[in-house]
């Protein structure tokens, strides 16, 4: 027997290869004979970089760099087991959790640390880059990461521009300086799951500016940057971005990385998947156990379980879902390939317990499913 088990992380109780691994023991204490490939899973939001890592057998490296108010940090980028692929998740150095509340200001805040766990993942001579942009607290169009890598973004009086989405209209011309031969012929994706154009109403500033600080004064200011920002783009590097679906995502960061670095935007679960290996995996594989947290009518919109499930379908391989909680719109889960659904909460639990014993109850719910597939006459 071989069982596939690509779980995401549940949120604060176990990361994605502590999920799968209680998961595992469970079941073997039914199948002591099974074979369990794991494959931690994350659909390119936090935890991209753990879960690569740890599917891959890849390493963590761990630098200083600045934090989105330019303040010195520790944060960590991956490179994977193949020793050519880097992740880099932008949260790491530019993510709104490193501020307090009060601390949010998208006309001051700069992914100029994002650029700085690029450039060092660069130079150790990797071929292929992937990039997770979920949890941005900027909205400065990738202005400092491009400025972190060498390029110049230089206002009229010929001085670079400042930090932050505040700046960005003073913008004159972009030089970009080192910044081509440090990138090479690297390929660059990045995971991006939404389709936001960078400007207007559905735009960077206005939908994701609030969340991050930002006054509908600052809005207004910070969309007419954007859009000088992406003439001067468009003027000076040969490419319109401003409409680009996916534009708008991480403050314009989706923008930046198509114009100044080439990069894809994929799909976040297409680029974990692809990049851990998972359909290389599937191969005489019996059946695949995936789940998140909460399984919901969210989950069957490019999260993990669907991600997963879609790709077990492919090859016509059963697929069970293990969840913290099972929501009734989960049931949309069904018309994506996953046969059915186990919660692993044991009776009426709170979450503060569900968070804790999350470990201890994934590997019960393991030995659950096992022992429902032994009665359907499965052996070892």
């Amino acid at each position: 027997m071989k069982i596939v088990i690509a779980p995401d992380s549940f949120k604060g109780s176990a990361s994605a290869k502590q999920v799968a691994e209680a998961i595992a023991s469970g079941w073997r204490r039914i199948f002591p004979g099974a074979l369990c490939e794991l494959v931690p899973m994350a659909d390119g939001g936090e935890g991209t970089m753990e879960a690569l890592v740890d599917a891959t057998g890849g390493v963590t490296k761990t630098i200083r760099v600045q934090d989105p108010l330019g303040r010195t940090i520790e944060a960590s980028f991956g490179v994977l087991g193949d020793g050519k692929t880097a992740v880099v998740e932008m949260a790491e150095a530019s993510g709104l959790p490193l501020l307090a509340p009060s601390e949010r200001n998208p006309l001051l805040t700069t992914t100029f640390g994002t650029g700085q766990l690029i450039r060092a993942a660069l130079e150790e001579g990797i071929e292929r880059l992937l990039i997770g942009l979920g949890g941005s607290a900027t909205v400065d169009a990738g202005a400092g990461l491009v400025s972190a890598m060498g390029a110049k973004l230089l206002a009229k009086n010929g001085q670079e521009v400042g930090p932050g989405g505040g700046s960005l209209g003073s913008l004159a011309k972009i030089e970009l300086g080192e910044l081509p031969k440090l990138l090479g012929k690297v390929e660059v994706l990045a995971a991006c799951d939404v389709d936001n154009p960078l400007t207007g109403p559905q735009g960077a500033a206005a939908v994701f500016g609030p969340q991050k600080g930002a006054t509908p004064q600052m809005v207004a200011q910070l969309n007419r940057n954007l859009a000088h920002w992406a003439q001067i783009v468009a003027r000076d590097l040969r490419i319109e971005v401003d409409h680009l679906p996916g534009a708008g995502a991480a403050g314009g960061l989706g923008a930046c990385l198509v114009a100044f670095l080439g990069a894809k935007l994929v799909p976040g679960i297409e680029m974990v998947m692809s990049s851990s290996g998972l359909e290389e995996k599937l191969k005489n594989c019996d059946l695949v156990i995936t789940g998140e947290g909460k399984l919901d009518g969210q989950s069957a919109r490019g999260k993990t379980p669907m991600g997963v499930a879609q790709l077990a379908a492919k090859h016509k391989i059963p697929v069970l879902a293990i969840g913290g909680s099972i929501a009734e719109d989960a049931s949309l889960l069904y018309n994506e390939g996953i046969g059915a659904m186990l919660s692993i909460a044991p009776g009426p639990i709170s979450l503060s317990e569900a968070i804790e014993e999350g470990p201890k109850l994934l590997e019960e719910t393991g030995e659950r499913a096992a022992r429902i597939f032994a009665l359907a006459g499965w052996k070892d």
